[in-house]
């Protein structure tokens, strides 16, 4: 059964949706069972080049399988693919869609929580056909080219050179942390068109084929052994104009929409928090894992009340989406409630473990932790550290004065 307009109501969209989850996946046997299924808790895991393939080409067929009956992009305008229904029915597919066993999608977070709205938004009409329907099916993958060596936070003091030359712009510099860049088709550059201009005002958009002449992607190795961020390298990269997301030396403006969309990334799952919540309450019912400890117990308690505050902010997000407010400078409270909850989870779940969280003795659900302890750290710095994200708050939502 795929989607359609008579699926309007959240009921029929929900029985459609177990049709197309039943026929197509098995029920998650982990979801409340210790012992049972893949016991892994990074996002970033070590694989070797098979494994990195096998993920990203199920990762893909999903997609696509996805798409082609109505869920790759629900809240899409029909026209382009997408099934023309609300922020509710998109949430609610994706609860429902948490309960199977499906390939990971995580690849694509970016691609279509940055990647492809920027391009919708800003993007020229051949420019927008040509790339945005293909990003939601998982036909190609996306990138966010933004952070550099010197510009990581504060993004408008990027060096990267975008010079105008005819119809084309010539691009020389270095991008760094870039996520699934080594995969991806396109990417979202930000690069300096005006070096007069006040650094926030000479910035220009771009939308970049990743396999254009004289871009070099080097994949970085992070604590955990994973290899999803990448250094990308450009060396006289021609681009048509064609390719120019939103006015030129106007880039600053697509920058701020495309972030405030990366901090409200918070406000479903993508960091993991909900499964590693429900991972840290079963572990503690387990022999030896400190469950009855009062000072444990304290510490799960707030964990699982800064979980739940998190999941009513996302409701209060969706309901301004569907307000038609854009996103703001108060999205950035999901991001550093996120990293922030999850800081805790990686401290309490050492505590419990204790030498089995760095010691592989095989015993499930124990080692696995080590991934996500050792990942933490970064998430804390990717997309707006942790105190940027405070200014942000400070400044922009209470209305405190500037740093000095």
């Amino acid at each position: 059964m795929t989607v359609s307009p008579a699926s309007a109501d959240l009921d029929t969209f929900a029985a459609a949706a177990r049709d197309f989850l039943d026929a197509n996946a098995a029920a998650r046997a982990d979801a409340t069972t210790w012992g049972v299924g893949d016991d892994s808790m990074s996002s970033y895991a070590r694989r070797s080049p098979e494994q990195e393939r096998e993920r990203i080409e199920h990762g893909r067929a999903w997609k696509q399988l996805e798409f082609d009956a109505g869920f790759g992009w629900i809240t899409g305008p029909r026209e382009r693919g997408g099934a023309g229904l609300t922020a509710d029915h998109a949430r609610l597919y994706l609860e429902l869609r948490a309960l199977y066993d499906v390939p990971s999608t995580n690849m694509y977070t970016i691609s279509l929580g940055m990647v492809a709205p920027a391009i919708l938004d800003h993007g020229q009409p051949d420019i927008v056909d040509h790339y945005v329907t293909a990003m939601h099916r998982g036909d190609i993958l996306g990138c966010q080219l933004f952070s550099e060596p010197g510009a990581g936070s504060d993004v408008a003091g990027l060096t990267t050179r975008a010079e105008r030359d005819g119809d084309e712009w010539v691009i020389n510099g270095q991008k760094v942390w870039t996520s699934e860049a080594h995969h991806a088709d396109v990417g979202l550059l930000l690069a300096r068109s005006n070096t007069d201009a006040p650094k926030h005002k000479g910035i220009t958009a771009f939308a970049i084929p990743m396999t254009l002449p004289g871009i070099e992607v080097r994949p970085l190795t992070m604590m955990t052994g994973g290899t999803e961020f990448n250094e990308v390298f450009f060396n006289d990269v021609r681009l048509p104009d064609a390719n120019r997301l939103g006015a030129v030396d106007g880039g600053w403006g697509v920058a701020i929409s495309v972030l405030m969309n990366e901090r409200a990334l918070g406000t479903g799952d993508a960091f993991g928090l909900r499964r590693a919540v429900e991972r840290l309450r079963m572990m503690a019912s387990m022999p030896g894992m400190r469950g009855d400890d009062p000072v444990i117990r304290q510490q799960l308690a707030a964990i699982v009340c800064r979980a739940e505050c998190i999941r009513y902010q996302a409701l209060a997000a969706d309901t301004r989406r569907k307000a038609g407010l854009p996103p703001g400078p108060a999205e950035s409270v999901f991001k550093l409630a996120n990293t922030e909850a999850l800081r805790l989870v990686a401290k309490v779940a050492g505590e419990m473990l204790g030498p089995l969280a760095i010691a592989d003795t095989g015993a499930w659900g124990t080692y696995a932790w080590a991934d996500m302890i050792l990942t933490v750290p970064g998430m804390r710095v990717a997309g707006g550290t942790d105190e940027v994200m405070r200014n942000i708050l400070a400044e922009r939502v209470l209305g405190l004065p500037k740093e000095p």
